[in-house]
């Protein structure tokens, strides 16, 4: 008992310098409520979905214990008067969701940063800043691994896809955080994601017009009385089936550009060898990245001006993280001297969330969160 008083002691002390050290970084603390409306989840991914502690009111309203931080902050700037201008805020308290590996409660703190168009400046920051408050209570020995959702996707542009393959290639891709979901798989049309048969479905919305089509599965589910499937709206499982139905009818995927696809998802480096080898994959091809390479580029260079060792650093192209709104840079450390192998420290930029969530536009918004259990007891002493 002594040991866990001791244990639990450690973490409120590491807490406490986590969040001191963030808001003299100018970032304001920010403490939203524990109870959340839960559809505001539903879009985040199945790995926040399908873990949410859920409840109601009498009025039938549904909430759920706060599973992660970005959301509620996102929406406290939201509603402040910030709102849609530079904003910076901090956070370290308890969040809620189902694991089979530990406690379904457990700390996190971190940072969220809004409206800044120094986008690349601003992701700089937030690396540097999540990496010198877990160096600040001890932890220096980390792996740095980086990705960027929006090369992938300026490459899917690039090769003028149909809408149906772009989405269902990007959902195969972020699907899996670890590894992107193998082609094999994602190139396999005519799968809906399950094993049931949904063939009579998609015979029947070949060669219709998409609102009548859609129209037609919304009517299936409301005479089967169905609103929501898994966090998904009737509309949203309706242009699943669109889509499924457009692949169906379609012709194969082509051989080159499957193969350009695959090698660029084979890129992985150190981030200046990663981004002359994209370059060079993308101009043999005939396709122009080069505006968001000197994105990419230009945020290593804010990256090393922060003082970080970019050399250090590995770069993979089929790197994604496990929330569906992240839309650019992403990034995981993890400690090289510890027994977890999940990440210390995660984050990433996600300037499409606060749209979603209300916004008339679109603000520019990256964050990073730290798993404050997965900090090592024997190195929480806080640096005086």
């Amino acid at each position: 008992m002594a040991a866990d008083e001791d244990t639990a002691s450690a973490f409120r002390t590491l807490c406490v310098a986590l969040a001191t050290h963030l808001q003299s970084a100018g970032y304001a603390l920010c403490e939203p409520p524990i109870l959340q409306n839960a559809a505001i989840f539903f879009d985040s991914g199945e790995d926040i979905r399908s873990r949410l502690y859920l409840t109601s009111d009498q009025s039938g309203a549904d909430y759920c214990l706060r599973p992660e931080y970005t959301i509620p902050v996102c929406r406290h700037y939201l509603a402040s008067a910030a709102a849609g201008a530079p904003a910076a805020f901090s956070y370290c308290g308890p969040v809620f969701r189902f694991r089979n590996d530990g406690p379904s409660e457990f700390l996190q703190a971190g940072l969220e940063n809004f409206g800044r168009l120094d986008r690349e400046a601003a992701d700089a920051e937030i690396l540097g800043l999540a990496l010198e408050a877990v160096a600040a209570v001890g932890l220096n020995d980390l792996s740095l691994r980086i990705g960027d959702a929006s090369l992938f996707r300026a490459l899917l542009d690039a090769l003028d896809l149909s809408p149906q393959w772009r989405r269902r290639i990007i959902r195969g891709y972020a699907q899996d955080h670890a590894q992107a979901k193998a082609l094999d798989a994602i190139f396999a049309a005519g799968s809906n994601g399950t094993t049931h048969d949904h063939t009579g479905v998609l015979a029947a919305l070949e060669g219709t017009d998409p609102q009548g089509a859609r129209a037609l599965v919304e009517d299936l589910l409301a005479i089967a009385g169905i609103s929501t499937v898994g966090g998904r709206s009737a509309g949203e499982i309706a242009e699943r089936f669109l889509e499924q139905a457009a692949l169906k009818s379609g012709a194969d995927f082509p051989v080159q550009q499957r193969k350009l696809i695959e090698a660029f998802l084979a890129i992985e480096a150190d981030p200046d060898r990663a981004s002359a080898q994209m370059r060079a994959l993308t101009r043999g091809a005939g396709l122009d990245l080069s505006v968001v390479l000197d994105r990419f580029d230009a945020r290593l260079g804010f990256m090393a001006a922060q003082g970080l060792d970019i050399s250090a650093f590995a770069f993979a192209a089929r790197f994604v993280r496990n929330l569906d709104y992240y839309t650019g840079f992403v990034f995981e450390a993890h400690d090289r001297g510890g027994s977890h192998e999940k990440p210390v420290v995660g984050g990433g930029r996600y300037d499409g969330l606060l749209q979603s969530l209300g916004a008339p536009q679109e603000i520019p918004a990256v964050g990073a969160a730290i798993w404050v259990e997965r900090l090592r007891p024997s190195i929480m002493t806080p640096a005086e």
